[in-house]
Order: C-alpha cells, then sequence, then structure tokens
C-alpha cells in the first residue's frame, strides 16, 4: 500500500469514532515515528520539514485522536529470551467470545490476540521460552478457558518484519 487512505468506501459509515483525515504531512509524521518512537519533537519536525510547535500539535491531536495508541520499543523475543513462537488457532463457542477474550488476555506468553473470519475464530501469537512452555500454554491454559472448544498450533521456525509500516 503506498498511501494511506482512512476514508470508508463510499456507501460505507466508519465504525467506531472516527479520528479527522489525515494528511501528508501526518502520514509523514506517523512513518518516522514507527521508524523511531524515540525521536524528539525538533528531530520530528526537521524530518517532516515543518515547525516543532506544528509536530506538537498534531502529534498530539493524533494522540488524542486515538491515530497514535502509544510508543513502545520493538524487542527481538529470541534475544529475550522468548525462542519458540506460534500462531495458535483457536476455535470458540460462538455466545462466549467476551468471556473468551477476557480469560485469553490474563494467559501468560500470549503476545497478540485478533478475532477472525473464516475456518477458526481466534489467532494468537504465543512467545514462550520452550517447546515445554508452550505445550503448558496451549495444553494446559488455552484449552481450560471455558468455551474454547479447539485449537491448532503452527510453529514459527523464522519471522520477518517490515510488513505493517505505513508508507
Amino acid at each position: 500500500m503506498d498511501q494511506l487512505s482512512f476514508e470508508p468506501p463510499s456507501g460505507l459509515a466508519p465504525v467506531g469514532r472516527s479520528a479527522a483525515p489525515l494528511d501528508d504531512v501526518d502520514r509523514a509524521i506517523l512513518r518516522e515515528l514507527e521508524a523511531d518512537g524515540r525521536l524528539s519533537m525538533r528531530g520530528l519536525a526537521e524530518r517532516v520539514s515543518v515547525s516543532r510547535s506544528s509536530v506538537y500539535a498534531r502529534v498530539e491531536r493524533m494522540v488524542a485522536d486515538g491515530v497514535i495508541t502509544g510508543f513502545t520499543a520493538r524487542v527481538d523475543p529470541v534475544r529475550a529470551g522468548l525462542g519458540t513462537s506460534a500462531y495458535v488457532l483457536i476455535s470458540i463457542e460462538q455466545h462466549s467470545w467476551r468471556e473468551v477474550t477476557e480469560r485469553l488476555r490474563k494467559v501468560p506468553y500470549i503476545q497478540h490476540l485478533a478475532f477472525v473470519g473464516g475456518d477458526v475464530d481466534v489467532i494468537v501469537l504465543v512467545r514462550t521460552p520452550d517447546n515445554g512452555t508452550l505445550r503448558d500454554v496451549v495444553l494446559a491454559r488455552i484449552h481450560a478457558v471455558e468455551g474454547v472448544r479447539s485449537t491448532r498450533t503452527w510453529l514459527i521456525f523464522d519471522e520477518a518484519t517490515g510488513g505493517g509500516r505505513l508508507h
């Protein structure tokens, strides 16, 4: 995707609260912050060629609008001691999705949780120190969540980054 489009397709209303549309400067700010979230407002202003006060106001607006949801470090899971990773595909009882969500959020080592359409209902990214811990997370913890019907585990052999950045 070369440019971000935050406008809903014709005839479709946006779901939930919408932020003001982003312009080219906003998108440039987001790209720079994705590349280096530790940039100072001054450094950010220099990179996008606008005043520091403009960058500050734009970043504050995007935080207030929920476009920017936080600032974080990217961590190498292997170097952080989490050398075993897997996607766990979960089928649930349809009426229980709220309760399942709350319980899965409390399971240690689940890094990401997404509800999806298709053959499964939920996909979680699990990062653990080793295979034994992964087995415990899947078989003892995820399967213990009331409403979980079944799981399928896809072990991650290697990963590449870069696909989720704003361009």
